[in-house]
């Protein structure tokens, strides 16, 4: 019960809790469906691993003045690439294999926890792609930021995995679904929706 009374460890607790339900999307999938794309901006599962796993580590790495100990990773991705490809670490080269980026990804976890574990929540850093005037930030704020981004991503994730063969829940221990007749509660909402009009914007401002 200790734990409930300790603010690092719950935000700690919430952090894993989104990585491993973001891995958990991509279990049982081959190569190619982790890497199709699935909406017109081009996203797809394991670019998304790749973008989280990135950006984890510029917020848990540079912002504190902590290095990443291995440049040389397939995964990783640099200033250089984004100057040619902007969407550089939203997608994963043939030659890099999804295990090679769940490895990679798993690494960074240990990476930013030592970053956690070391620091107090009040220690200071600065995020480098910020503007100047917000760019000074806590270690605490920094948690919720990954926090927030990581969790919208599994929730990205999440679509996603469900339009490619219909696995859905929220986590591998608790799928959070109840037991419900799926195909007729769609065509119960169907109805609902085409009950109104199909162009014009519901909500002005």
């Amino acid at each position: 019960m200790t734990d409930l009374l300790d603010p690092k460890t719950a935000l700690r607790h919430y952090l894993q809790d989104a990585r491993e339900a973001l891995l958990w999307k991509l279990e049982g999938l081959g190569e190619r469906d982790l890497r199709l794309p699935r909406t017109p901006t081009g996203t797809n599962l394991l670019g998304i691993v790749r973008h989280v796993a990135n950006v984890e580590i510029g917020y848990f790495g540079s912002t504190f003045g902590r290095e990443w100990p291995d440049p040389g990773a397939a995964v990783l991705v640099d200033d250089d690439d984004y100057d040619t490809d902007p969407q550089a670490d939203w997608w994963v080269p043939a030659e890099v294999s999804a295990a090679e980026v769940v490895k990679f990804y798993r690494d960074v976890w240990a990476f930013s926890d030592a970053t956690i574990a070391d620091l107090p929540l009040d220690a200071r850093g600065a995020v480098p792609w910020w503007s100047e005037e917000r760019r000074e930030v806590s270690l605490q704020r920094i948690i919720v930021h990954v926090i927030s981004d990581t969790t919208r991503h599994a929730g990205h994730a999440d679509i996603l995995r469900e339009e490619i063969d219909g696995a859905a829940g929220m986590k591998v221990a608790a799928t959070n679904l109840p037991e419900v007749d799926w195909p007729a509660y769609v065509i119960r909402l169907t109805r609902v929706a085409e009950e109104f009009p199909a162009d014009g914007p519901a909500l002005r401002k």
